[in-house]
Parts: C-alpha cells; sequence; structure tokens
C-alpha cells in the first residue's frame, strides 16, 4: 500500500518536470515532484542559467578594452575570477529558490528523494515508503557525455560540469567537440584572456546548424583569435609537468600534439535513465532514451517522459518545458498538439556573435528535394549594427519557391537569439516572407536585418 496518493507525480524539477507540475496544477491536478538533487535542473544548476551568467560577465570584462578606445586607462590587476564564478552560482541559487518558491504558490509538494518506478501507478522512495500516482511523468534529464581516451578527473580533463566550478583560469584550454556548449565555453574563457584551440571532429563548427552560418561564424572566432580545428579527432591525452599534451588526428590521418593546462570536453549528454526501473516495467528504450507516442505516452499507459531522455528531443530546456506543458494539459483532459514540431524548436548559442536559428537548413532542404530559394542580408546594412560596433552579422531565410512560405531562418550576429523569434513566429504561423517584409520595422533597429532579409527574397532589400 502506498503511503500517499496523487494525480500525478513527477520524477524530476528539472524545466520539463517543474513546469510540467506547476501547469497541472494550474489544472487542478494533485500534484507531487520527487528530485534527488537540486530543483531546477542542469539547466538551472549547471547549464543555462550560470553558463549566461558567465557570458555576461565575459561581456563587461571586454568593454573594458573598448573603453580604453575611448581613453579610459583601466587597470585590470585586481581581476579576480573567483568572483565571476561566485556569480554565476548567485544566479543559479537565486533562480532554484526561485523554482521553489512556485512549488509553494502552487501548491506543488516537494519530495526529496530518489525515486524509482514499481509499477505503472506507483513510486518507491530510497529513502522509504512508496507513493502511487494515476498518471506519472519522467524527466531525469541528462548528464554529459564522455569520449574514449578523454577520461574526465574534472580538475584537469573536464565536463560542462568541472568547467562551471572552476574559480581559476588556465593559461591555455582545449575545448573538443564544438557544438553549442563548445562554442559557448570557448567563447567565455577566451573573454577572460585564455589562449583557446577548438577541435570538433566534423567539417564545421555547430554541425547542426546552417553550414553558410557556421562557416560565417567560424571566420568571426578565428577574427578574435581563437584557434580552431575542424575536421580533426581527439585522440588521447598525457599529463606533464607543464599542463597536458593532446592527440590529435586530422580527417586524412595526420597526428598532431596541442599542448594545454587544461582540457575541455563537450562531447554531447547522455539520458537519465538508469535505475528508475524501467526494464522491469516494461518501458521501451533505444540507446538509454524512452521511446514516446503521441503526447509523450511511453509504451506504457499513463507513463510519460519529457526532456533529454526522450528519444529524438533535442537537449534543449524550452524543448523539454513545452513537452511538460502538452503532458500536463493531456493528462487534465485538455486537447493540446500531440507532439512539437522539430523544425518549430528554435536553438540558440550565445556568445560574440551569437546564433539562432530554426526550420530547415540549406542541406537539409537540399537533401529533401524541397523546392526552395534563399535570401541573406548583412548586419551592417542596417544601420544600428554600424552605430553600436555590431556590423559584423548575417540573416539568412529560406522560403518556399512556389509560395514563399519560410521554411527556416539562420541568424548570426548580436541580439541573434532576440531576433530570430519574429521569424519564428511568421514561420509557425504560415507566413510569407512579403508579410514580414511589409512590417514597418523601427529605425534604427537591429530587427531591419531581419526585414531586409524578407525583401531581399523579393529582389528589393534597399541597404545593400
Amino acid at each position: 500500500m502506498s503511503d500517499r496518493d496523487y494525480q500525478l507525480a513527477v520524477i524530476g524539477a528539472g524545466p520539463g518536470g517543474y513546469v510540467a507540475a506547476i501547469r497541472a496544477r494550474q489544472l487542478g491536478l494533485g500534484v507531487a515532484v520527487i528530485e534527488r538533487d537540486r530543483p531546477g535542473g542542469v539547466c538551472l544548476n549547471r547549464g543555462c542559467i550560470p553558463t549566461k551568467s558567465l557570458i555576461y560577465q565575459a561581456g563587461r570584462f571586454r568593454e573594458l578594452a573598448r573603453a580604453e578606445e575611448l581613453g579610459v586607462t583601466v587597470d585590470r590587476s585586481g581581476f579576480d575570477y573567483t568572483r565571476v564564478h561566485r556569480k554565476s552560482r548567485a544566479a543559479a541559487d537565486a533562480l532554484r529558490k526561485g523554482v521553489q518558491f512556485l512549488f509553494r504558490k502552487n501548491r506543488v509538494e516537494l519530495i526529496e528523494d530518489e525515486a524509482r518506478l514499481s509499477g505503472a501507478h506507483e513510486i518507491s522512495l530510497k529513502g522509504g515508503g512508496k507513493i502511487s500516482a494515476d498518471s506519472i511523468i519522467l524527466a531525469t534529464g541528462s548528464r554529459p557525455a564522455g569520449l574514449p581516451g578523454l577520461e574526465t578527473d574534472e580538475k584537469e580533463v573536464m565536463t560542462s560540469d568541472g568547467a562551471l566550478m572552476m574559480t581559476e583560469l588556465p593559461r591555455r584550454m582545449a575545448v573538443v567537440g564544438a557544438g553549442p556548449m563548445g562554442i559557448e565555453f570557448a567563447h567565455i574563457f577566451h573573454s577572460f584572456g585564455v589562449e583557446v584551440h577548438l577541435v570538433e571532429m566534423m567539417e564545421h563548427l555547430l554541425p547542426l546548424a546552417d553550414h553558410e552560418v557556421a562557416l560565417f561564424l567560424s571566420r568571426l572566432l578565428k577574427k578574435a583569435g581563437l584557434k580552431i580545428s575542424v575536421s580533426t579527432r581527439a585522440v588521447s591525452f598525457q599529463k606533464t609537468e607543464k599542463g597536458l599534451r593532446l592527440e590529435l588526428e586530422s580527417a586524412a590521418g595526420q597526428r598532431s600534439v596541442q599542448e594545454c593546462d587544461r582540457l575541455l570536453v563537450c562531447a554531447g549528454r547522455t539520458p537519465n535513465t538508469e535505475g528508475l526501473g524501467l526494464e522491469q516495467l516494461g518501458i521501451a528504450t533505444r540507446n538509454g532514451f524512452i521511446e514516446t507516442g503521441d503526447h509523450y505516452q511511453t509504451t506504457v499507459p499513463g507513463v510519460y517522459a519529457v526532456g533529454d531522455v526522450v528519444e529524438g528531443t533535442p537537449f534543449l530546456a524550452h524543448a523539454a518545458s513545452k513537452q511538460g506543458e502538452i503532458v500536463a494539459e493531456h493528462i487534465a483532459g485538455q486537447h493540446p498538439e500531440p507532439r512539437l514540431d522539430p523544425l518549430l524548436i528554435p536553438h540558440a548559442v550565445y556568445g560574440e556573435p551569437e546564433v539562432a536559428g530554426f526550420g530547415y537548413t540549406e542541406k537539409q532542404a537540399q537533401e529533401q528535394g524541397l523546392p526552395f530559394a534563399k535570401a541573406t542580408f548583412p548586419y551592417r546594412g542596417a544601420g544600428k549594427s554600424v552605430a553600436v560596433e555590431a556590423s559584423e552579422g548575417l540573416v539568412k531565410v529560406l522560403y518556399d519557391r512556389d509560395d514563399s512560405r519560410i521554411l527556416g531562418a539562420h541568424i548570426c550576429g548580436q541580439a541573434a537569439t532576440e531576433l530570430i523569434h519574429e521569424v519564428l513566429v511568421a514561420g509557425t504561423c504560415g507566413l510569407t516572407v512579403q508579410d514580414i517584409a511589409e512590417v514597418v520595422h523601427a529605425h534604427p533597429t537591429l530587427s531591419e536585418a531581419v526585414m531586409e532579409s524578407m525583401r531581399a527574397a523579393e529582389g528589393r532589400a534597399i541597404h545593400v
């Protein structure tokens, strides 16, 4: 017999779990959330939030050099990275307390324990006792993945977890993996004066991004002073008295050695599905990820999964949150869309410059034989970009040749992660490039570059 009964129990209090729980309470369900670590999940505690704090502090530090261009003498001798780290932890702590407040406000019961499924409607707690629920959501998130030959100790050879806990900066750092996380950490540490070498085994940075935009980003990062090696595999490393010797191998088989003081491995993520009792209950998985159907229901009725544990879901907090809402509404008898459209989930990379996009990349559109066309517009054509010294940027839009509907958009430049949403709304609503081209945009704004890219699709861009 269970100790407590609920209409919904959520295992995991990350962006997918806590949003699902709060939405379910808004719809009148009795909800409990079981969390073995800290509310907020990886995103809030060891991901999105602390990294964005570090990126913000890195930007402030870079502004010191720009102040010198105005004749201001800046003494950096007192710089202490420990204080930067402290600010990032303070941001995470504040928002974690915010999640706890939201639980109390919405009367969501938080159970601090480790959970395991002991039935389709029952959960066993490691600390003792059981709870039952009409429905269960698995939202246990993910952890950094490793690479053979690059075993981590979170001191000299780190994952993102170790990098976020660093309180002292090395002189030289190698970052293996140039996906969003690798790009962001490279930007952070380079901004504070660390010599950074980015290593990516695929042919360009941000392998899942649009090729043209990724190459544009690579050019800007090289110009800023980062060393970049693509089509290059990190094979192994050796510790020496002077630091680390990282052995690299190019796609052509050529070997080389990179000296560094710290090694950061950003090789993707692994789902936290071990120990949940999935196999015993008959919940289907593939490579550790949970298989789901409509409304993210697993192969066991009444048990759902959201976020990083779901097969085919991008490792994005906002995707997990929206999935959580869909599941909560479905359980409460609402009629949400059965699944997220992957083409309408925006991706964002925060650095200098930023990168954002959604929909088809040019390569994907070609592979699927879509009747598409593309248009681009440089930031420098928008007056504000020149005024605020942010003219290095690019807006690219893909659209249907036949009816001009927007198929995707990709932006590299200042505020790209904000600008993308205008185009995303248009794409979600089935609007055309003409629809955005005809909207009056305030001048001077960076948003004018978006408008002009749509006009470029019609051959009538003015400022290029």
